[in-house]
């Protein structure tokens, strides 16, 4: 049986892809769970109607994310923290620091869009990456320097 899968289906396909399953599969599984609907004309041309607004949409998230991402291309952040013997810090710099940092800007990211692996504990410039987009992800330098 020829089906469309709406969504992502693991081992199967992505949304929008006609693909041939056994009718049991099909019947049993992924039409009554909504995962896919039967292969039939109007139905493909349904899909490609939604594909062509769907690619529009995206279009439109991107230029916008890249006019996000030019706004923090020339952003310079300034962590000023106590350190002890060695240079070691006291604490560290987190996601959430660099986060509240850049809403004093005038600029609103959520801290789970910061792509900070692990939180910096020393001293010294540091490359942080901002997550806007899945295509567009700006760079900001960070600069972790003595109190």
């Amino acid at each position: 049986m020829e089906i469309i899968l709406r969504e992502d289906v693991q081992h199967l396909g992505a949304a929008g892809a006609v693909v041939k399953v056994k009718d049991g599969y099909a019947r049993n599984y992924l039409l009554p769970k909504g995962l896919a609907y039967p292969a039939t004309e109007a139905n493909k041309k349904k899909i490609a109607y939604e594909a062509e607004r769907i690619a529009r949409e995206r279009a439109a998230e991107k230029g916008a994310a890249e006019t996000e991402a030019a706004k923090l291309v020339d952003v310079h952040l300034t962590f000023a923290v106590k350190v002890g013997e060695e240079d070691k810090l006291y604490g560290s710099v987190t996601a959430g620091d660099v986060q509240r940092k850049l809403e004093e800007l005038g600029i609103h990211v959520d801290k789970r869009k910061v792509d900070l692996p692990e939180p910096i504990r020393e001293l010294g410039d540091f490359q942080v990456g901002i997550k806007i987009h899945p295509d567009v992800r700006p760079e900001i330098r960070v600069s972790v320097v003595k109190e």
